[in-house]
């Protein structure tokens, strides 16, 4: 409980401190230069936030595509393989008829 004490009054103190600060016109530059700084810096991250996820999408798309393209030739295959046995049935049918 002290320290939540002492972490409202730091909290408090600092926001006084800002704005006795602002009053000063150097402090306003100060403050608004700290502001451009902080506003960059957002700017910065979003920006590799954004080619990151664009990455991402990418290779996800990349990985949805192969699964596809997998699962169509393991179909074609399979559906090959059911085709010639049952061709493979009907001639040893055949032979066994004749």
């Amino acid at each position: 409980m002290k320290n939540v004490v002492w972490f409202v009054l730091g909290i408090a103190g600092g926001f006084v401190l800002a704005h006795l600060v602002n009053k000063d016109p150097r402090g306003q530059e100060v403050l608004s230069e700290v502001d451009a700084r902080i506003s960059e810096f957002t700017d910065r991250i979003a920006d590799a936030y954004r080619e990151q996820e664009a990455r991402i999408t990418g290779l996800v798309d990349d990985a949805k595509d192969a699964a596809a393209t997998a699962a169509d030739a393991a179909a074609d295959f399979m559906s090959d393989t059911a085709a010639a046995a049952k061709e493979a049935a009907k001639d040893a049918a055949s032979k066994l008829a004749d």
